[in-house]
């Protein structure tokens, strides 16, 4: 493979998990209608989902449970639902992070280990703040599930890049010899 192709394949993973940052974020906003749309699938025996759901009673009571607080969160108190604004944000302006590597992805790997990182502190982030906040331990793999998605395209585009690297002789940049006096 060329290297050519190595740097294609690692930008068009790293454009899949922009792109799933930017969902992430953008899916943040409204989360009360989202929760009702749930809701809606798990219960309306119209919907895709309710012969499943049917056999899912807990879940269905914990998604039931969740738009409640949501809902009256909202009402009684709008403002707190600018913590959420915030998450939104941050998973937006993290993607634009992500136009280094896509510039120049070997000088910009760094950028993947340190997301690689993030992805990989999702899972006790969500193993101790979950049962603290009173999650049931059955979403828990769910809010996990995040860093792992998010560290397969991070893992393919660096290896990608690695390869690259290695093929330049390991050098990830360019040496610049000081001009001659």
């Amino acid at each position: 493979m060329t290297e050519g192709e190595r740097l294609r394949r690692a930008r068009v993973w790293i454009v899949v998990f922009m792109a799933g940052l930017v969902l992430a974020g953008l899916t943040a906003f409204p989360l009360v209608t989202e929760s009702r749309w749930l809701l809606w699938w798990a219960t309306d025996r119209s919907s895709p989902l309710a012969g499943v759901a049917a056999h899912l009673p807990a879940q269905v009571a914990w998604i039931r449970h969740v738009h409640e607080g949501l809902a009256a969160t909202g009402k009684a108190y709008p403002f707190l639902a600018y913590g959420t604004d915030w998450l939104a944000f941050a998973h937006l302006t993290i993607a634009v992070a992500f136009v280094g590597p896509l510039r120049d992805p070997v000088r910009n790997v760094w950028v993947l280990e340190f997301a690689l990182i993030a992805c990989a502190g999702i899972i006790p982030l969500a193993l101790i703040c979950g049962p603290l906040r009173g999650l049931p331990l059955w979403w828990l793999p769910i809010d996990m599930s995040f860093g792992v998605f998010g560290a397969i395209p991070l893992w393919l585009a660096r290896r990608q890049i690695k390869a690259v690297k290695r093929a330049q002789g390991g050098i990830g940049y360019t040496v610049v010899a000081p001009a001659a006096g």
